[in-house]
């Protein structure tokens, strides 16, 4: 029985619950990461619920703490520049990647910008999947500067008049002021030439509340505009989603659950939270 079922289930059997048994559920809670504060409102909620009115209470709590931002793609006329950014080991090379093949799938031209320039194999496994799918991609040598790379892409993509430029860049750790300065830079030089419409963060659905950190930081330097969930394929139920999404208002656009260019969807609301109560 998954948590929150288990939650639902205490509230229906019985009209008080032992402190031990709210103790018990908070540490559960905690655990689903969710973080603090809506735990606190959770279990809040909880206790004053009764009998059969108890699942469809925590649904629509856990329904509410969603963004109502939308979570459609950008999608004007000109260039949609669209800079994927996290933290390293999140899989977002292969977002990039995942991305790019649902939008070209659709029928519109695609143009990738390999800037994780310090990983060589990033650039070599972008450049594989541009092969493909039939994508071009711009790469610089190993270890040119990442503006550079996102510059020149973006006069690429003005010339092919591309629909969308997914931009990777490198992996970095919140916590480097450094690094997050640098991405602040890249998004800069992108903006002499065209605006960006989209800030992806790829989120590890596995990360536990350090992911809620990411956004934070992430955030402050680049402005995120949503998230992609990765790793939803095994027991992660990705609450820290939803702690970001409560948060921060960030929405989640996109989902991967696999390894696989299929097992990445645009961000379904019902069959999320059905997977946080399952």
């Amino acid at each position: 029985m998954g948590l929150f079922n288990r939650l639902i289930a205490k509230v229906r059997g019985t009209s008080t619950a032992s402190p031990l048994d709210w103790a018990e559920i908070e540490t559960e809670l905690l655990q689903s990461d969710l973080g603090p504060a809506l735990v606190s409102e959770l279990l809040s909620a909880a206790q004053k619920m009764r009998g059969d009115d108890a699942e469809s209470a925590v649904k629509e709590i856990l329904s509410s703490k969603l963004s109502q931002k939308s979570r459609t793609l950008a999608d004007s006329q000109s260039t949609n520049v669209v800079m994927v950014v996290g933290v390293n080991g999140t899989g977002k090379t292969t977002s990039v990647a995942k991305l790019a093949t649902l939008l070209h799938g659709h029928g519109d031209s695609v143009l990738l910008a390999a800037a994780d320039t310090f990983r060589a194999a990033a650039v070599d496994q972008l450049t594989t999947w541009g092969d493909r799918i039939g994508v071009e991609v711009i790469a610089g040598r190993e270890g040119a500067e990442p503006a550079s790379v996102a510059f020149d892409s973006v006069k690429r993509a003005i010339d092919s008049k591309s629909k969308y430029l997914i931009i990777d860049t490198a992996g970095r750790l919140h916590n480097k002021s450094d690094l997050m300065a640098e991405l602040g830079k890249v998004k800069r030089v992108i903006e002499k030439g065209l605006p960006v419409a989209e800030v992806l963060l790829v989120i590890d659905a596995t990360t536990g509340q350090n992911g809620l950190a990411q956004a934070k930081i992430f955030s402050e330097a680049v402005e995120v505009t949503g998230l992609i969930l990765t790793k939803l394929d095994g027991s992660a139920r990705g609450g820290v989603a939803l702690a970001i999404e409560s948060s921060l208002d960030i929405p989640i656009k996109y989902i991967g659950t696999g390894e696989g260019a299929g097992d990445f969807a645009p961000f379904n609301s019902d069959s999320y939270l059905e997977g946080l109560l399952a």
